[in-house]
């Protein structure tokens, strides 16, 4: 059996990693600033991490949602806590997809409606209502299509004004910061004008921070820089540091009923014996912290090279836009300075690394991407 080929690959094969650092097959050590679309959120192989998880395996590594889990409730208030929700309740499943869709289901019930706003260059994941309201034909099947997802221009208060006066709106979906879209952030009041009127109208107000949130954006969710308090936020990727883990953090004011919603994975002993180490490391080094204060820099420093490029983003959430693709330029770092990087569509290059990234290493970057413009393919 072959493979289903869906995905460009890099001719790499990683064979170990610690920290920031991979290293592949032939020995070669590579600076790892794309954590694998963010995922990587304390360093790959932590100790701790290491440590939490295989004890947990020796123990029970599964069993389903029918028996008592204290693990799950050690996390919810590790997770209340650092996270400044703590009133809120927590439903576990397995990715952030997966949050999206019960998100979306969540809303649906609550209100009694079928129509959600979403944004453009918006991504909630690849599932059926998720991918519904991401903007990007490509990935939208015929049997996705529907007359439910109003996807509006980013940063745009009266088309959302205009929408809920026109439509039964269950909620309106909205990334903390946008990240396969470009690393595109909210204007300063965009966030509180969509709460406003989703409120308004009765409608609930949902942050995606699937990407942008647990601690990348140097607060623990990216929201928390606009003043709003969302009635529902999800999150994943960084949550288990590369275990599959998501989560829906639900406002108290929304109540469950059983069979509302289910899973069979999520939640596991093993999947929240990784989310409960992470949040561990996270408090313990203060990476929250660390992202903001290494991110603050490394965008100065970037801003500084005076490069034909634009810099977005805050903490360890960066994107670069360039006026041209970007394709040789992260295969030139890649091959010459031996750097991971991700991107957004053909011209902007994503900056996703571990929290726990040095000033050093950073440093390190904005060395190899000056040495990378002085050449003149690179700085038209």
């Amino acid at each position: 059996m072959k493979l289903f080929d869906v995905y460009p690959l890099l001719d790499i094969t990683p064979e170990k990693a610690l920290g920031c650092q991979v290293w592949d097959t032939q020995g070669n050590s590579y600076l790892d600033l794309y954590g694998g679309h963010a995922v990587i959120s304390i360093g790959h192989c932590h100790p701790h991490y290491v440590e939490k998880v295989a004890g947990q395996l020796q123990k029970i590594g599964f069993y389903s949602n029918s028996v008592q889990n204290p693990l799950q409730h050690e996390l919810a208030e590790k997770l209340g806590r650092q996270s400044g929700y703590d009133s809120y309740q927590l439903f576990l499943c397995n990715s952030g997809a997966e949050a999206n869709e019960n998100a979306i289901k969540l809303a649906s019930f609550v209100t009694g409606r079928k129509k959600f706003i979403a944004f453009r260059k918006g991504f909630h994941g690849r599932t059926s209502a998720a991918v519904a309201l991401t903007d990007n034909p490509k990935i939208v099947a015929p049997v996705n299509q529907t007359s439910n997802a109003l996807i509006l221009p980013f940063n745009d208060l009266a088309a959302a004004e205009k929408a809920f006066e026109t439509e039964e709106i269950a909620a309106v979906l909205v990334e903390g910061i946008q990240g396969i879209g470009g690393i595109i952030l909210p204007d300063a009041e965009f966030f509180k004008g969509l709460q406003a009127l989703a409120h308004r109208h009765g409608a609930l107000f949902i942050l995606d921070e699937i990407q942008s949130g647990y601690g990348r954006s140097g607060k623990f969710f990216a929201h928390q820089y606009d003043g709003v308090t969302p009635d529902i936020i999800t999150t994943a990727k960084g949550m288990g540091n590369g275990f599959p883990v998501g989560g829906v953090l639900i406002h108290p004011d929304i109540h469950p009923w059983h069979g509302m919603l289910g899973t069979t994975f999520g939640g596991n002993h093993l999947a929240c014996a990784a989310a409960i180490a992470v949040l561990e490391v996270m408090e313990k080094e203060n990476l929250v912290e660390n992202a903001a204060r290494t991110g603050s820099w490394l965008i100065r420093q970037l801003n500084a090279l005076n490069g034909d490029f634009q810099v977005r983003g805050r903490g360890l959430m960066i994107g670069l836009e360039f006026p041209f693709p970007i394709k040789n330029l992260r295969e030139k770092l890649l091959r010459d300075f031996h750097i991971f990087t991700g991107f957004s569509g053909q011209n902007t290059v994503r900056l996703l690394p571990p929290l726990s990234l040095s000033e050093n290493d950073a440093a390190r970057f904005v060395s190899a991407l000056a040495s990378v413009l002085e050449n003149p393919e690179f700085s038209r």
